[in-house]
């Protein structure tokens, strides 16, 4: 069976994780494609800072392991004071009775904890399994899990069987969060089927809100789903310095810092 490009990345990504360094030809016997198309592949991977070329293959950066060893649930536990006063103030945007898009971030549970405890009538449309559980015996909420593939220690919907349920839809908001956010690089994330279906989503919603703890602000992960001209407003829990925040400004992005 033929992998798409992003497929075969990942694939890459998970075999360099599990052992840290591998050849070009052992990826070749691995995966199933030509030693040319995973050179074209590495080389690419590289410029991208997920992996560092050797002598005949490949090894994994530090700064990529790193990326990896973020299941869900430690990603949960992480900042969730802090995620918990964004997820607040991110509330006063939504209006009864709109179609709301949840991506499967921690912050973004948060929010949909939140929703839980209000009398609102909405339509919430989200990739996250957990999110879709918080909200679903809500009477007063209307929920829509888009489709795709669970994948280990992950809680979200991947890839892109989803968008064609997207393209049915109307979306009034978009909350999403990233492994990493950067005037220069908008909003990346490390996951490549994630920030596939990440970049529909960011395509369909009418307005964009990034949902951003402090300690994303500044960072540059894997791949970027959203470029800060797309983004509307930007939640954080603390203050941006005065120059990002200035160029934020100059790009029309409504700052709120939930302190």
């Amino acid at each position: 069976m033929k992998m798409f490009v992003t497929e075969r990345r990942n694939k890459i990504m998970e075999l360099l994780h599990d052992k840290q360094r591998l050849t070009v030809k052992e990826l070749s016997e691995q995966i199933g494609v030509s030693e040319a198309t995973l050179r074209t592949d590495l080389n690419k991977m590289e410029k991208n800072g997920l992996l560092t070329r050797t002598h005949g293959g490949a090894m994994l950066n530090q700064q990529s392991e790193f990326d990896y060893d973020t299941s869900f649930s430690v990603r949960e536990k992480r900042n969730r004071k802090e995620k918990s006063l964004i997820a607040k103030e991110a509330f006063q945007l939504i209006e009864e009775k709109q179609c709301i898009l949840l991506d499967a971030s921690s912050t973004a549970l948060e929010l949909a904890r939140y929703l839980n405890e209000k009398m609102i009538r909405l339509t919430v449309v989200t990739s996250g399994i957990q999110t879709a559980l918080e909200l679903k015996d809500n009477p007063n909420i209307t929920v829509i899990l888009i489709g795709g593939v669970v994948t280990k220690g992950s809680s979200t919907m991947e890839g892109t069987l989803g968008v064609e349920l997207l393209d049915k839809l109307n979306i009034d908001i978009l909350f999403t969060s990233a492994n990493g956010f950067s005037v220069e690089n908008g909003l990346t994330d490390f996951n490549l089927y994630e920030v596939e279906l990440k970049k529909h989503m960011v395509n369909k919603a009418q307005k964009i809100v990034a949902v951003i703890d402090h300690s994303k602000i500044g960072v540059t992960s894997s791949a970027p789903f959203a470029s800060t001209n797309q983004i509307d407003v930007l939640i954080t829990n603390d203050s941006i310095d005065p120059d990002t925040e200035q160029v934020l400004v100059n790009h029309n992005i409504h700052m709120i810092s939930a302190l």
